[in-house]
């Protein structure tokens, strides 16, 4: 990452038991920890219920109101009844990004199979790129490792300060 560069991080947390305050996040702080040294500053932070509803809103908000850079939701990917994290993330994006989450299952798929049972989607809407996280922080770290090396590119096209995408 550039010396100078900064940017601003929009947390999701997707927990019915979290948001009633019956666990403890473990995933938030992780995001954090992850890329706060690479210049990543948290604007929002937010834990909601596995609600579809719930999540666009709060998306919504972090990409129109609050003009995040990068949106990371965590948890809610799964195979569950109650995951509809995907979809609320489809519900609000403008164009899809399917290398990112293609990445993460391609490197998860290395340390174990379940990978492969990951429904997490990326995207863009308006100048906020959003990403699906998985839910355990474990996870959530080895998704950052492959992420971290392309953010500030991404980040920088988005907010058109990107000056040449071919290689030399």
């Amino acid at each position: 990452m550039g010396k100078d560069f900064t940017f601003t991080i929009g947390i999701v947390v997707v927990s019915d038991k979290g948001s009633r305050g019956e666990r403890e996040d473990k995933s938030g702080p992780t995001i954090e920890k992850a890329l706060n040294p690479i210049g990543g500053t948290v604007k929002k932070y937010d834990i909601v219920p596995d609600e579809k509803e719930a999540i666009t809103s709060v998306i919504k908000e972090m990409a129109d109101k609050l003009h995040i850079d990068l949106i990371l939701t965590s948890g809610g990917t799964g195979f569950s009844h109650r995951d509809n994290t995907p979809e609320a993330t489809l519900e609000v994006i403008n164009k899809f990004v399917p290398g990112i989450p293609e990445a993460m299952r391609a490197e998860s798929l290395k340390i174990t199979p379940k990978a492969m049972l990951s429904r997490a989607v990326a995207g863009i809407r308006k100048s906020s790129l959003i990403i699906n996280l998985p839910g355990s922080p474990k996870a959530v770290k080895e998704s950052l490792d492959v992420l971290i090396p392309v953010l500030e590119h991404g980040i920088e096209i988005l907010r058109g300060d990107a000056s040449d995408c071919a290689r030399h």
